[in-house]
């Protein structure tokens, strides 16, 4: 298996990130086989779903109903609301496996890889990209 890991800029605001170009760089000179991807923070997920036609915006405006940042959570720490950053992994997961053929990701037409972070206590994010041969 071969393994990287990368750091992903977010900045202090709540962002889905596509990250898919770098997962593109990391595979191109594999052949077939599974690319997983995973990010080791306990307030961040990964996403795979169309960007740039406002899915991205639409998915920050569903989390924001469904977990808002309000300060009726129980985990306190950090900005108002941070709780609510911490349930996050468990409707949007730290990880995403998928196929790799002749070098590329087997992705559909409209999907990207997309990092999920509404913490903006934590700027920095990393990534880590896994290749496993097929």
């Amino acid at each position: 298996m071969r393994t990287e890991v990368i750091s992903i800029r977010t900045g202090s605001r709540p962002v889905v990130r596509d990250i898919t170009r770098e997962a593109e760089r990391f595979v191109e000179s594999e052949g077939d086989g599974l690319l997983h991807v995973f990010v080791p923070h306990a307030t961040a997920g990964l996403a795979i779903l169309e960007t740039g036609a406002g899915s991205d915006d639409d998915l920050l405006a569903a989390i924001d109903q469904l977990l808002p940042a309000e300060d009726r959570w129980r985990h306190r720490h950090g900005s108002t609301g941070h709780g609510r950053d911490h349930v996050l992994p468990a409707w949007i997961p730290p990880y995403a496996s998928l196929p790799v053929i002749g070098g590329r990701i087997a992705l559909g037409t409209w999907q990207s890889i997309c990092l999920v972070d509404t913490n903006g206590d934590n700027p920095e994010r990393q990534v880590r990209f896994s290749f496993l041969q097929g």
